[in-house]
């Protein structure tokens, strides 16, 4: 057999394209000629692949090799198709039987020993592997990234060899089916709300954020309690469904961060440094790759010294904010990634910190603060839900008896109560609502509406404000278990309105 035709899968964003591998082996002088848009590491497969075919105890056939990676107008990168290379001229030259590879995907980036390599971002391509009801050969390395999905026909292996003794019927690779841990396990002794000494409004904010699924800004001098409770929000968040953990995973195996088995369906927790580039926040690249929106994604996304990133790199995440997703154009190709997190962030209200603070007088001028808070533009403050005040505590707080109230896992619990109710009347979180969904679950009474439109237009809050609000108010009642949006719940949503407060006393 001189033709021999295999699949592999390669990457364009969260998506998995096929890839066929076809290989021809002709007469002529000897060469090996590798076609189809392959990037650079694609074309050093050539050496690879063929001192693993001889290490292997096979003989690499002295022929004229071509080997085209269809289609060709699709970008193809990275070592995952040195397997398939490798299988396809071990056929094509009759070292393996005919036909045994057909349904197969491979995978693998071969070691100048014949050794299987890991590769990164293999999750999605097995996703699709699994959709497409074949069967896929992977590296060993990647089997703690297989075992996440269920009912995976696959086989990991760990060398060409042995490769070559399963597909030749010798020696099979077992099958990937060993079962994967719960992958919820908390440790619930290691952070609590009730380390947070007092700020009791804040804390109420952090609930309603949780159960909601809304963006937080906590405005605060220094040593308030911003960023403990910030840190506190993900162990209030009840674990993924398996869906939505296997999307977080291939996000992560995408950026070659594969998430720990034990606790891969808890919601993840991503604190980038205020000095992080637009890039690294949103992604991109020559080759789209995820930043840190997408690794949050169905989980917390927290920015601590909001006033101190680049404005550029705040106005970055208006849009990912609004849709939840981010779409990266670069000149050679197109991809997106879901980009659905909470944002918390925690910011002082002036350079030095101590605006508002009656103990410690504040040292900048009206002017100062105004270019200090002038970072965060106003339309990016309109996509934050909840704004609040985390004030100094008052003298002897620190001192007192221990904090006592509700254990995270009951927190947790009634968190997890809440969010059933809005997936059962609307089939998403109140953050999430749009449209004529949004109208039928915010609606307000006549004299309500009436008296809201008079608030609104008294404060002068924008109409994005005036629906996040809403939403807010939404999660308030459903928080009380309460049929409808009353007056109270309205009149706590405009309370957690700190930045406009602080805006309008400059």
């Amino acid at each position: 057999m001189a033709l021999a035709t295999l699949y592999c899968r390669a990457q364009l964003g969260m998506e998995a394209p096929l890839v066929t591998v076809e290989v021809d082996i002709g007469n002529g002088l000897p060469a090996f000629a590798l076609v189809g848009l392959p990037e650079a590491s694609v074309r050093e497969a050539r050496e690879r692949v063929r001192a693993a075919i001889l290490n292997a105890g096979f003989e690499f056939p002295a022929r004229r090799i071509t080997v085209n990676l269809a289609p060709a107008e699709l970008p193809k990168e990275g070592g995952r198709f040195d397997l398939a290379i490798a299988l396809g001229i071990l056929q094509a030259s009759n070292q393996l039987p005919a036909k045994v590879l057909d349904g197969i995907e491979c995978f693998g980036e071969l070691a100048l020993s014949g050794e299987l390599r890991s590769c990164q971002g293999l999750l999605p391509a097995l996703l699709a592997c699994k959709q497409a009801g074949r069967c896929a050969l992977y590296p060993q390395a990647n089997e703690a990234e297989a075992q996440l999905l269920k009912d995976l026909q696959a086989h990991g292996a760990p060398d060409l060899l042995a490769v070559c003794a399963h597909v030749a019927g010798q020696r099979a690779l077992p099958l990937t089916s060993t079962p994967v841990p719960d992958g919820t396990a908390v440790d619930e002794g290691a952070l609590s709300l009730n380390d947070v000494v007092g700020q009791a409004q804040a804390k109420r904010a952090l609930l309603v954020a949780a159960a909601g699924g809304h963006h937080l800004l906590f405005i605060g001098p220094p040593g308030t309690g911003k960023s403990m409770l910030a840190r506190r929000l993900p162990g209030l968040l009840p674990p993924l469904g398996e869906g939505q953990a296997q999307e977080v995973a291939a996000i992560h195996s995408l950026a070659g961060k594969p998430r720990d088995q034990g606790h891969w369906r808890l919601p993840p927790w991503r604190s980038p440094h205020h000095t992080a580039s637009a890039v690294a926040l949103v992604g991109g690249g020559s080759v789209p790759r995820p930043g840190e929106i997408s690794l949050a994604h169905q989980g917390v996304l927290f920015l601590d010294e909001l006033a101190e990133y680049e404005r550029k790199v705040l106005d970055a995440l208006r849009e990912p904010l609004e849709t939840g997703e981010v779409s990266i154009s670069r000149a050679a190709q197109q991809a997106r990634f879901p980009a659905r997190f909470r944002l918390v962030a925690a910011a002082n209200p002036c350079p030095c910190g101590h605006f508002g603070n009656p103990r410690r007088p504040c040292r900048c001028s009206p002017d100062q603060i105004r270019r200090y808070l002038a970072r965060l533009s106003g339309p990016f403050l309109d996509r934050i839900d909840l704004q609040v005040e985390v004030a100094m505590l008052p003298p002897g707080s620190l001192s007192g008896s221990a904090q006592a109230g509700p254990t995270m896992i009951e927190l947790r619990e009634k968190v997890a109560a809440c969010q059933q109710r809005q997936w059962a009347r609307q089939g998403c979180l109140n953050a999430d609502l749009e449209g004529e969904a949004m109208r039928e679950a915010c609606a307000l009474g006549p004299e309500l509406a009436q008296w809201y439109d008079a608030t609104l237009q008294a404060l002068g809050l924008s109409a994005r404000v005036h629906h996040k609000l809403l939403k807010v108010a939404r999660t308030l009642a459903d928080w009380q278990r309460a049929e409808a949006i009353g007056q109270l719940h309205l009149a706590e949503a405009l309370q957690y309105r700190a930045m406009d407060r602080l805006l309008a006393g400059l």
